[in-house]
């Protein structure tokens, strides 16, 4: 679906309905100029069109009443205007609102047929309703909307309008924006409506206002109930576009047998690979694995109001992602002969960010969604792609190759959340040392003292909280040699060891890496330390190489990929099965899911699919999900995601009353802590005032039967392969509740931002940060020439490690897309959710949200101007903004949007 929107570069102002007489109105003044009409609507029709659709009023064809007898029963016109937004891919296709194809529903002025229906049922206990069919009426240029009128004949006894059925008469589904009645009633719909071809059931909507299932009106429960089963299905059968089904399903087609063995992955989710669900698309299973589902070439199936794609501009970030992967990264792949080519010398790395690079030209539609990275073309045969230099290197050519700027970047970069406090020695390894070789470290007690001797003593360092570790020993050591036998990339299990300063800031110790017994080996372990002489100091910067290698692939599998995007897929499908329309916990969390399933879907087809962007860049290859899958089972918790709680896990904070955020930071300056605590508190606050509104008693939450049915699938069906974990937190009560939206929502928002928008600025310059080691250290059992080699010309070497020339653009490609906010970005306090304005409560205490986040703009601004904090202020430093709440599209290093839109 988004190749095809990406080649059209049409503009919406041209996709204007064919104005048709009407041969048969309906019996109402649907047309009347004096019809109800939000006040931002502007019609277009024009005056030839209104009085001919006046002069028909009084034909009989089309209008459907309720039943009524003028005499007993007193009548009341309410006016409707149903807004619907224009699709680009359907209008060219001539199916739009007024195409030749559903041409005759408009002239029959029957569009939609609308049904409302009442909170109260009759004498006899049924549903009062009155229907009216809708009519096309114009599309206004500016908001680029359609809009539709009807009326309704409504009894004085019919009671508060509670819900409205939708028919939709079209051929194609059509994206309903809202529907207003004149008498204040508004349904806000955002959401696909089927075509009643491809689905007879009615669509229903609610009005804007919440009920608890418990208060929810007598004559609206069937049909509460009735809505979330048809979000449910039944789990049988492929999904079709059209569709709203939300079901789980393991993630079983990231690889493509069927296309060759050699791209057979194992499925993730169950005993052998514990992993979260992904939503059911039910392809067929493959012919080469019975447990492999088949892949597409498309985009997989989301359920429809998840695929807002054809709704959004050209410059969204899941077409523009589309574009990079579909079109660009094959580009460089053709022109690229060798694949294996390193950069002969640094000078040719800065030739990307200075001339670029030429490749044949694509289609215009790319240039215009990516104009950034595709420069235009230069002659007739070539376009360029052209990288921006990124703000670290742009500030500072050499700050990549500084050991402060290594350290500083774990507590204010890119992947802030791996860092934390060593509180036992000696460092041990928890993997079986009948396989994998001795378990204790190799980094000694004098090492350490040697590399702190002025400053204090071993036990003095350790009792003080002044040791710090990366430690990707036991996640990646089984994976060694396994990755070793892939061509072209190599791998060790690592740890990293840091001093903090009086001054603040940390010092690297030691690096340790490890090879586990292989071929007959023994373990290999070396540690390497900061060190005065060349051949030392060089050994040293490929060390941090590797480390740097480490952690990119921790970042992106882990901290990013894994426990932002992957565990939140689980939230979105039980929401949208387990609560209404209607709840008012799913009105609070679902700004916090848009486009996620959508973003998740283009990574299964493009990114960490067998083949993909990831495996083919990072250092593990093929073995990435399957060590994403074990980071999962060996440290995933819930209990642990929201951020006061990661920190204390990681001994990066301990729990203080006392504390602004209710704890104390092991380490003051730490930019990620500081600024997230902020943002996180302030969701907290906001969760805390709307829970208590809608959950006066105590007992309300323990008795929300959906509330219970949603957190129970939640740790049963979608994050299954841990629903026995002690650590699960239960839901009883008012805290609970608060605990659990508060933890969902920061991680959709804070901590997704903090780990995604700084990418190219960040690693868009791969020294800094490059994604795979391609060679061994020169020291491990090296030959005569290999040493010798290294000897004479140790630039090579690191320049061998580092990415090929095809993996670095490629990447760099990704990282500039992923790292774009755009035009349309929905960010945190932003905009109000008309449920919420509906409510005085839950207005005033958004607004009260939104002001908190305005203040945080200028408190992390004087952060960043505050000489005494070294980890975000000094020379040629960037400033640490991911946490800034608001940002301008494009690519800025600040911004935190509501949702993983990206």
């Amino acid at each position: 679906m988004l190749k095809s929107q990406i080649n059209q570069s049409h503009s919406l102002h041209n996709l204007v309905p064919i104005h048709k007489a009407f041969v048969h109105g309906d019996t109402t003044n649907h047309s009347s100029s004096n019809a109800y009409s939000p006040p931002n609507l502007r019609q277009h029709a024009s005056t030839k069109k209104s009085n001919a659709t006046r002069a028909r009023s009084t034909s009989t064809a089309g209008n459907i009443k309720a039943i009524s007898i003028p005499f007993l029963t007193k009548e009341t016109t309410v006016k409707c205007v149903i807004t619907v937004q224009p699709t680009i891919s359907s209008a060219l296709a001539g199916v739009s609102v007024g195409g030749v194809v559903d041409g005759v529903s408009d002239l029959l002025g029957r569009s939609f047929l609308l049904e409302l229906v009442s909170n109260d049922v009759d004498s006899k206990g049924n549903q009062k309703t009155v229907k009216a069919y809708a009519r096309y009426e114009a599309l206004d240029f500016n908001i680029n909307v359609y809009t539709y009128k009807c009326d309704f004949d409504v009894p004085e006894d019919f009671g508060e309008i509670g819900a409205v059925l939708v028919e939709n008469e079209y051929s194609k589904k059509m994206f309903f924006k809202n529907i207003v009645l004149n008498n204040g009633v508004t349904f806000t719909c955002e959401s696909w409506v089927h075509s009643k071809y491809d689905n007879p059931e009615k669509r229903i909507f609610f009005t804007d206002k919440s009920y608890l299932p418990s208060e929810t009106p007598t004559a609206l429960k069937s049909l509460r109930e009735k809505d979330m089963e048809s979000l449910r299905g039944n789990g049988e059968g492929e999904r079709k576009s059209f569709e709203r089904i939300y079901d789980y399903d393991v993630y079983n087609d990231l690889g493509a047998p069927d296309l060759s063995l050699d791209l057979a992955r194992p499925v993730l989710g169950g005993e052998a690979h514990p992993y979260p669900r992904r939503c059911r698309t039910g392809r067929k299973m493959s012919s080469k694995d019975p447990l492999t589902e088949t892949r597409t070439l498309l985009p997989f199936y989301v359920p429809a109001d998840e695929d807002f794609s054809e709704i959004k501009s050209a410059n969204f970030g899941a077409k523009a992602l589309y574009s990079v992967l579909h079109v660009v990264v094959p580009i460089l792949d053709s022109i690229v002969t060798d694949k294996d080519k390193g950069f002969p010398l640094f000078t040719s790395i800065d030739l990307l960010y200075n001339e670029g690079v030429n490749v044949p030209p694509p289609d215009s539609g790319i240039i215009t969604a990516l104009p950034r990275l595709v420069k235009g073309a230069t002659d007739a045969a070539n376009t360029v792609i052209k990288f921006e230099t990124p703000e670290t290197i742009d500030r500072d050519t050499f700050s990549w190759f500084r050991d402060e700027e290594f350290c500083r970047q774990m507590l204010a970069g890119l992947n802030p959340c791996s860092i934390q406090l060593v509180t036992e020695w000696p460092l041990m390894s928890k993997l079986d040392p009948e396989i994998y070789g001795p378990a204790e470290s190799a980094i000694t007690k004098e090492i350490v003292e040697e590399e702190i001797k002025g400053f204090m003593t071993f036990e003095e360092a350790l009792a003080e909280k002044k040791l710090f570790m990366l430690d990707y020993h036991d996640l990646l050591l089984p994976y060694v040699n396994k990755t070793r036998d892939l061509k072209g990339t190599s791998l060790y299990g690592s740890r990293t060891l840091m001093f903090l300063t009086p001054a603040g800031t940390l010092r690297p110790l030691a690096i340790e890496l490890t090879r586990p017994p292989s071929d007959g080996k023994p373990q290999w372990k070396h540690v390497y330390t900061p060190a005065w002489d060349a051949t030392g100091a060089w050994l040293w910067k490929l060390a941090k190489a590797h480390v740097l290698a480490h952690d990119s692939g921790y970042h992106q599998l882990v901290s990013h990929w894994l426990r932002t995007h992957c565990v939140t897929e689980p939230y979105i499908i039980a929401t949208n099965r387990q609560l209404s329309q209607m709840h008012p916990i799913r009105r609070l969390l679902l700004p916090h899911f848009l486009y996620t399933m959508q973003i998740n879907s283009l990574a299964r087809l493009l990114l960490i699919n067998a083949g993909g962007i990831i495996e083919s860049t990072f250092s593990p290859g093929k073995y990435c999900m399957q060590i994403c899958s074990d980071a999962y089972d060996q440290l995933w918790r819930f209990d642990h995601e929201a951020l006061p709680a990661d920190l204390i896990s990681r001994g990066m904070a301990v729990e203080d009353p006392t504390a602004p955020h209710g704890v104390k930071l092991t380490i003051e300056d730490y930019p990620f802590a500081n600024d997230g605590l902020l943002i996180y508190d302030a969701i907290k606050q906001w969760a805390t005032s709307y829970v208590n509104h809608y959950y006066p008693q105590a007992n309300l939450v323990e008795s929300d039967e959906e509330l219970q049915a949603w957190w129970n699938e939640i740790r049963t069906v979608g994050h299954g392969d841990k629903k026995d974990e002690p650590w699960w937190p239960q839901l009883k009560t008012k805290d609970d509740l608060i605990e659990i939206a508060s933890t969902i929502m920061w991680v959709t928002s804070g901590h997704h931002s903090a780990v995604n928008f700084g990418q190219y600025d960040f690693a868009g310059y791969f020294p800094n940060r490059p994604t795979i080691s391609r060679t061994k250290m020169p020291n491990e059992d090296p030959t005569d020439e290999d040493w010798q080699s290294f000897i004479k010309r140790p630039e090579d070497a690191l320049l061998k490690c580092f990415p090929s020339q095809i993996q670095a653009t490629q990447v760099m490609s990704v990282l500039d897309v992923l790292s774009s906010h755009s035009p349309e970005e929905e960010y945190i306090g932003g905009n109000i959710e008309a449920a919420w304005e509906a409510e005085p409560a839950i207005k005033s205490a958004f607004e009260e949200f939104r002001e908190r986040l305005n203040e945080l703009e200028a408190i992390i601004d004087s952060r960043n101007t505050d000489p005494n904090l070294k980890n975000r202020s000094g020379a040629g430093l960037v400033p640490y903004q991911l946490l800034k709440p608001y940002s301008e599209k494009g690519v800025t290093g600040r911004g935190v949007p509501n949702s993983i839109s990206i």
